[in-house]
């Protein structure tokens, strides 16, 4: 049996028709599945694909260690790096303690892809640029840690899995990050498959009894 919920946030999102005129935003349902429905190979298939977005570069990068050094990687940049410009986010994770982040990576009213269609000009989102709390530290890692990882809420911000799933679909409703993440501009690779993918992939592993490869 297969349930589609729309929560609050998205629900507005897709009601006033997106995020501005000329834009091209992701937009997903939450689909819920019974526990058990999915079987345990189906499951892992499906965490395949959330890692494989988790994984990502346009993910990645930002989802790094105590270091608090946001990394440069993927096809336009070759061999993992780290940022240019020394750049260290600090323990604030926002660059408070030397350059905000948001010095260069302005933020805006409203995402539109074409903002950020300029080759090698810093990303803009209408969210204040930053990395990802340190628990959630998924640069490097294998697939089984980041499964690991995101089955326990204390290193996914105290979210279970179906509050990180709604958490894709809040993000991409403001503008954010995840929602550059598929369409970072600038000849930039996007992220693989869509939003509505990587929050079923969720679903499923959860109704699978979440297994780690």
């Amino acid at each position: 049996m297969q349930i589609q919920i729309l929560p609050g946030a998205l629900a507005l999102f897709i009601a006033v028709g997106g995020l501005a005129a000329g834009a091209q935003p992701q937009s997903a349902a939450l689909n819920t599945f019974e526990e058990g429905s999915v079987s345990r190979e189906e499951g892992l298939a499906s965490w395949q694909v959330f890692y494989e977005v988790a994984s990502h570069p346009r993910c990645a990068n930002c989802h790094v260690g105590d270091d608090n050094l946001p990394m440069w990687s993927g096809a336009s940049f070759g061999a993992p790096r780290r940022h240019g410009m020394n750049i260290d986010a600090g323990v604030s994770r926002i660059g408070a303690e030397t350059l905000p982040c948001s010095t260069c990576h302005i933020a805006v009213k409203t995402f539109d892809p074409a903002i950020n269609a300029t080759p090698h000009m810093p990303p803009k989102t209408a969210l204040a640029w930053q990395l990802a709390p340190v628990e959630m530290e998924w640069f490097g890692k294998s697939s089984a840690e980041i499964c690991a990882q995101v089955q326990e809420p204390a290193r996914t911000g105290g979210r279970d899995v179906r509050a990180v799933a709604e958490h894709l679909a809040e993000d991409v409703a403001h503008g954010g990050f995840i929602q550059w993440a598929w369409a970072p501009g600038g000849g930039r690779e996007p992220a693989p498959h869509s939003l509505q993918e990587a929050m079923d992939a969720l679903m499923k592993w959860q109704a699978a009894g979440t297994p780690c490869p």
